[in-house]
């Protein structure tokens, strides 16, 4: 009976060695050197190395917003003057206002003399004026009104300086490197700047919030200013009434920038959105815009490759734990752009570590498994343990021994 004990305490001493394993499972694909990157907001790269449509405009980008796959683009980081597609971020921070019980659609906003007194596009606001926050909101929308930008700037933050850096706060925030706002309204300063790349990013945060097209797809409509006088409205992306699937987008000249657009329209399932900047004419952008919109919904479908919670076959070695592995699923969803008929392409790459050590949390992320399209690696899901493992102590591998020696 001692040797019986001094034996099983000699095991027990073995198995808590540093690196000893239970079980042994090999994985196909080895651990890689470095943590995989965080997926960015758009893709790294765009599926075509250059644009396979003329682009007669100084930047261009086309981009799937649900996956982030940007498709092609031209000169798409050259930081230029976008005009009134400034906007997107004023209506932007106006969306999330509203959201987050900032403001309400109907609170009553007075005009200031320094949003009355704005040029350029304008729904013709009086100073002293009473406007809903939704009716303004409808006028930069719908009509790019920059006095009604500049006061729902006001409404929002109290001063257009200040609401502007909120806008450049913003930015950072969603990762808009080239991006330099000086107002809200996209009037000509120096220093205002952003690039087609950003111009995508912004959109895709605007169009997340469904209160946007509430307004969007508005074509005529008008403010009525309480003194007898109404303003009419008509929509200023003419893509609206002219392109199939178009519900939303922001428009935008002056001589600096020339004539840009960043329009968006869904078929079925897809939503593409499409960023032109610098065209020579107001038709010559929703021409360029229309062209790049049929050719994402001619060449590509959204295809779902992984759903969250899947399971990864097999199981992950634990060393020092109570078991001999704890098994894995995947961490997220993933809807992959593909050229249709390329479906059978996809492949799926685990980045997994050989074995971890316990103890695991049950959620701990574990490794990746890389989506590869041509040899490229477009994605990362995170892997996560769909279990606990306890790190084993000397007390219940003693217990487990002796109590498979029935001791």
């Amino acid at each position: 009976m001692k040797t019986r004990k001094t034996l099983c305490l000699l095991l027990a001493l073995i198995l808590l060695l540093p690196g000893a394993a239970l079980s042994e499972i090999d994985f196909a694909t080895p651990a890689p050197t470095q943590p995989p990157a965080a997926a960015p907001e758009l893709s790294a790269a765009p599926l075509l190395e250059t644009p396979p449509i003329a682009l007669s405009c100084a930047s261009a980008l086309l981009v799937e917003p649900q996956s982030g796959q940007v498709i092609f683009e031209q000169n798409a980081d050259t930081p230029r003057a976008v005009a009134s597609v400034t906007k997107v971020m004023t209506i932007l921070l106006a969306l999330e206002a509203l959201e987050q019980g900032r403001v309400q659609a109907d609170s009553e906003v007075v005009v200031s003399a320094d949003a009355a007194g704005m040029g350029g596009s304008q729904v013709l606001l009086d100073v002293g004026e009473t406007q809903p926050f939704s009716v303004l909101l409808k006028s930069v929308i719908v009509g790019s009104a920059n006095d009604a930008s500049v006061a729902v700037a006001e409404a929002l933050y109290g001063s257009e300086t200040v609401f502007v850096e909120r806008m450049n706060e913003r930015a950072r925030q969603l990762g808009m490197t080239g991006t330099n706002f000086v107002n809200c309204t996209g009037l000509p300063a120096e220093g205002q700047a952003t690039t087609a790349r950003d111009v995508a990013i912004m959109t895709i945060a605007m169009l997340s919030h469904p209160a946007y097209f509430e307004y969007s797809g508005i074509w005529m409509d008008e403010v009525d200013h309480g003194d007898g006088r109404v303003t009419q409205l008509t929509n200023t992306n003419k893509l609206i009434r002219l392109y199939e699937g178009c519900d939303g987008g922001k428009t935008g000249s002056t001589s600096e920038a020339g004539y840009c657009v960043s329009a968006t329209a869904r078929r079925g399932d897809m939503r593409l959105i499409a960023v032109v900047l610098g065209a020579d004419t107001g038709s010559e952008r929703f021409d360029i815009a229309a062209e790049m919109l049929d050719y994402g919904f001619a060449h590509y479908r959204l295809y779902p490759v992984a759903e969250k919670g899947t399971k990864v076959r097999g199981e992950l070695p634990v060393t020092g734990g109570d078991r001999a592995g704890v098994p894995l699923v995947l961490d997220g969803d993933l809807t992959l752009l593909v050229q249709k008929g390329d479906e059978q392409g996809i492949q799926l790459a685990p980045q997994l570590p050989s074995s971890i050590e316990a103890p695991v949390r049950a959620g701990q992320e574990v490794g990746a498994v890389e989506v590869v399209v041509d040899g490229r690696v477009v994605a990362r899901i995170p892997v996560i343990a769909a279990g606990d493992v306890t790190a084993r102590s000397l007390k219940n591998v003693l217990g487990r021994i002796l109590r498979h020696w029935g001791l």
